[in-house]
């Protein structure tokens, strides 16, 4: 008996974890395009993905800052909003992304810098609230892209994505961002539905402060 309940339980706890994973994975698949493919959109936000010690991004962080620079060259976008984390003196992710962006080609005044996108419902709530964004593209690696279009959307902006995955990427690595996106998408999913927390705000700062009502 003890067996067949500590097997339910499992089993619960399985699906409690998959299902998420599930829901954004078909909503993220009329959403995901190619950068050739991509509708255009003024704005393109980059997640933050971890620098090294030496304060330089890594190289997952590198794709998809490469991934935004060839949308805009492309005419595919007019700026890229680069989010990261900035919680520590010395962890600067927007500011790295910034020097990486500018060594690309892109012109300064098309980088606009969110330093309080410490995770992924943080960018996208502070994309609309702080920079009145309204429509994007979402650029960051495959495994990655459903909770941030499924968050983005939830959260008011109407986002497409294109995936940021330019190399082959360790498997053992790959693994285990794809295990890690279980629970965090279970999270993203509770929060953009019941709880709504707010993220550390401030004064609005309009990309496009012209077009702001």
């Amino acid at each position: 008996m003890i067996i067949w309940v500590i097997g339910l339980i499992l089993i619960a706890a399985a699906v409690v974890l998959t299902l998420p994973r599930l829901v954004t994975s078909i909503y993220a698949m009329p959403r995901t395009f190619t950068v050739e493919s991509a509708p255009p959109s003024r704005v393109a936000i980059v997640f933050g993905a971890g620098l090294w010690r030496d304060g330089s991004p890594t190289p997952v962080l590198r794709d998809r800052v490469a991934t935004a620079a060839q949308l805009y060259f492309s005419g595919r976008v007019e700026k890229l909003l680069l989010s990261g984390d900035n919680s520590e003196t010395h962890y600067n992710e927007p500011g790295a992304m910034r020097e990486y962006a500018l060594t690309l080609g892109i012109p300064d005044e098309a980088i606009v810098l969110d330093y309080a996108g410490r995770r992924t419902y943080d960018t996208c709530f502070r994309a609309r609230a702080i920079f009145g964004i309204e429509e994007a593209i979402l650029v960051t690696q495959q495994f990655h892209l459903p909770r941030a279009l499924y968050v983005c959307n939830r959260l008011g902006i109407h986002a497409a994505g294109v995936p940021a995955d330019r190399r082959q990427y360790n498997r053992r690595s790959l693994f285990w961002w794809n295990l890690r996106e279980a629970p965090a998408t279970l999270v993203a999913l509770w929060e953009v539905h019941f709880t709504r927390p707010q993220p550390i705000l401030g004064k609005k700062e309009p990309i496009f402060p012209m077009e702001v009502q």
